[in-house]
């Protein structure tokens, strides 16, 4: 060592500054976050005889049970436990969501528990029902007539408030640990152990983000099942297009009316490499789906339920024909206390063109005696 000159380290920490006090405000918020988890048991996993197929079980896995209602309680609490820690929220800074409600309802319960300001913003034709569970957890909400301009907005309104965006539509896949920790691909494979087809052949969802859809099919990789992941597009959407095509850039100029799923564009967490098969299915069918499935139930269910319920048929025929048996679990994303004055009202179902009675008694006749679904019902995969 040069004996004219001295040299000095120094440990360079954040102990004095006032990031410190940010990570403990995070530490507090994710212990929030994980009592307010240890109070919930699982969601239930619900069998729906299907005469029509004897060999054939289907399931369907209730998220309604949840907190704020449905599958979305999932996403937004693993968005929120993405976003503290990666350092993304601070203490009063408002979170911005662009949702068609669902994802809204659950994040601003979430943003109450850390007394965070929420705003959603959605689609002015969003139900009544979720913009009032939206405020009823303390978000505000902010409609746009153009619901291709969500995330415009939202952008806009996190810039100019110095919030943050959560861009479910982006993080969904990345936000969830799809390897377990209680996901809910790992959900249904525990509830379904004592099971007569233990293994499930098929797993039905419906994309809004693709997060759950990317999910339940690297979930199933990893864990080296044989069980295929079916994804059920809704009519308005490009996703079913983009699995058919592997063309991204797909957009349309309208949204889905199917709440909570179809998306006018294709999302970064949309992940056809992951998916086996998809269908596209017409609206009106997945009403009337939803319509059987509520009288069988004994419940209201939202649409996105029949969507899947008719991808859970169009697997079991599919299962039929090859001469296979097995079983098959579907997702039940939310309740229809959601859309009742949409989907269950029959004046609002007059007004937009939908007679459902029919295709009510084609769903009937395929669950009960295992005929075929309507033609319109696209496939790519099965």
């Amino acid at each position: 060592m040069d004996g004219s000159r001295s040299y000095s380290l120094s440990l360079l920490t954040h102990e004095n500054r006032p990031m410190n006090h940010h990570r403990t405000w995070v530490r507090e918020a994710i212990r929030i976050i994980e009592a307010d988890f240890q109070r919930s048991a699982d969601t239930h996993l619900i069998p729906l005889p299907m005469p029509g197929f004897p060999d054939i079980d289907l399931y369907f896995k209730d998220e309604s049970s949840h907190p704020t209602g449905s599958l979305k309680h999932r996403l937004a609490r693993s968005l929120f436990l993405y976003a503290l820690c990666n350092g993304w929220l601070r203490p009063g800074a408002p979170v911005i969501e662009a949702s068609s409600g669902s994802t809204a309802i659950s994040e601003a319960y979430f943003a109450r528990l850390l007394g965070l300001p929420f705003i959603a913003v959605m689609p002015a034709t969003t139900s009544r029902e979720k913009i009032a569970q939206i405020e009823f957890y303390g978000g505000t909400p902010h409609l746009v007539q153009d619901p291709t301009q969500i995330y415009a907005e939202s952008e806009r309104l996190a810039r100019e408030s110095g919030g943050h965006f959560m861009d479910q539509f982006t993080y969904a896949e990345r936000a969830t640990d799809w390897r377990a920790n209680n996901n809910i691909a790992e959900s249904i494979f525990s509830q379904m152990h004592f099971e007569r087809h233990a293994e499930p052949a098929w797993l039905i969802s419906s994309p809004g983000t693709g997060g759950t859809t990317a999910t339940l099919g690297r979930y199933v990789r990893y864990r080296r099942h044989a069980t295929r992941v079916l994804c059920a597009d809704a009519e308005r959407s490009v996703f079913f297009d983009c699995y058919r095509s592997g063309d991204r850039s797909l957009r349309l100029d309208c949204g889905s009316r199917i709440e909570g799923i179809g998306r006018p564009r294709v999302e970064a967490s949309f992940l056809p490499a992951v998916i086996d098969a998809m269908v596209k299915v017409p609206d009106a069918l997945s009403l009337a789906a939803m319509h059987y499935l509520a009288q069988r139930l004994g419940r209201r269910v939202g649409g996105s339920s029949g969507t899947n319920l008719v991808g859970a048929l169009q697997a079991a025929l599919h299962m039929q024909s090859a001469g296979e048996s097995g079983s098959i679990v579907a997702i039940l994303c939310d309740s229809g206390e959601r859309y009742a004055t949409t989907y269950y009202d029959e004046e609002w179902l007059g007004q937009q063109g939908y007679a459902l009675e029919p295709l009510i008694a084609a769903v009937a006749g395929c669950v009960e005696r295992g005929e075929g679904l309507p033609e319109t019902v696209l496939r790519e995969g099965i």
